[in-house]
């Protein structure tokens, strides 16, 4: 039985799971397994090269799945940022009806091209203080990523299960939770802290139709909790990513002292890239979350969305009733 909530109405969904924009991962064949699961399949805009390619892969997905999917772009602090405001362009365009937005304040001028155009905007936030200022901003969905999730969780350092309910007392509109969501249990756990459904990357990446080298797949079912570093600390720039020999020697280049700079060769996107496309776990960073923990195999994205689907409903209905006393 589907869960309604006020994120499945407002992106027309069946199931309250939203895949995030996974840099590398996020392109046709992973955005539409997704939706036809009924989750919200999500492209990401910069794993394309230019905005026209954006625009390309938007109408390969639409020929794989007839149901919502959406679009993230990201607005990264970089020295030669790639043309932001095209990109949404291409996104408006292609008449794209939801976007995934996160990163730099320059985000918000993204916003102001696309509201305008009816485009529902999921903004993912790592404080609760960005969150009111995006809902002040118009944003309709805000997605909360505690310390626990891949890529960045910001420099506060809090855990989703003190991020999501704090958000939830303060913010209006409706919540995703983000970071650390893997399995049925989390998404009862998220709908009890006061979200509206969750945001999953890291789970995703481990099944069968995301487009990454098996070996990481792998990698990721045989590690545990404790398998990630935390880089980019001292350059007040926190990602969290799969430990392996490139975060470890980034690790130790921070510990003592050493500009980014001496590791930008270490960590460039497109090393990252040829190691996700050869197997080479090590040949560069990727990013993987904590719930690496919760991995225990490598489904099709229907057969995980129906199992976390069943096993929340089994918890709610099965054991928190059995809870209750008269």
């Amino acid at each position: 039985m589907p869960l309604k909530t006020r994120v499945t109405d407002m992106l027309g969904i069946e199931h309250p799971i939203v895949q995030g924009g996974m840099q590398w991962v996020g392109i046709a064949e992973m955005a539409s397994a997704v939706s036809n699961a009924s989750g919200l399949g999500i492209l990401t805009g910069l794993t394309q090269p230019t905005p026209q390619a954006l625009a390309e892969e938007i109408e390969r997905c639409r020929g794989m799945t007839d149901k919502p999917f959406g679009v993230n772009l990201t607005v990264f602090p970089t020295i030669n940022p790639p043309d932001y405001r095209a990109y949404a362009q291409a996104i408006i365009d292609s008449g794209v009806k939801i976007v995934e937005t996160a990163g730099t304040p320059a985000v918000r001028e993204l916003w102001e091209m696309m509201q305008p155009h009816g485009i529902r905007i999921l903004h993912k936030c790592t404080a609760v203080r960005h969150a009111l200022s995006a809902e002040r901003a118009g944003v309709d969905i805000i997605s909360i990523d505690g310390f626990e999730c891949a890529g960045h969780p910001g420099e506060d350092d809090i855990p989703g299960l003190i991020l999501i309910p704090v958000a939830a007392d303060k913010v209006k509109i409706p919540l995703l939770a983000s970071g650390g969501f893997g399995d049925g249990r989390g998404l009862a756990a998220a709908l009890a802290l006061g979200a509206e459904g969750i945001n999953m990357g890291t789970r995703f990446t481990a099944t069968v139709e995301a487009p990454i080298h098996q070996s990481f797949k792998d990698a990721m079912v045989t590690t545990d909790e404790r398998g990630t570093d935390l880089i980019f600390r001292t350059y007040r720039n926190t990602a969290r990513v799969a430990r392996n020999e490139v975060s470890q020697q980034v690790v130790a280049a921070e510990r003592e002292g050493k500009p980014f700079e001496a590791v930008a060769d270490l960590v460039k996107g497109v090393r990252g890239r040829e190691g996700l496309a050869s197997g080479d776990t090590d040949h560069g960073i990727w990013s993987a979350g904590m719930v690496q923990g919760l991995i225990h195999d490598i489904p099709t994205c229907a057969e995980l969305i129906t199992r976390i689907v069943a096993d929340a409903e089994a918890i709610m209905r099965q054991r928190f009733q059995a809870m209750l006393t008269d």
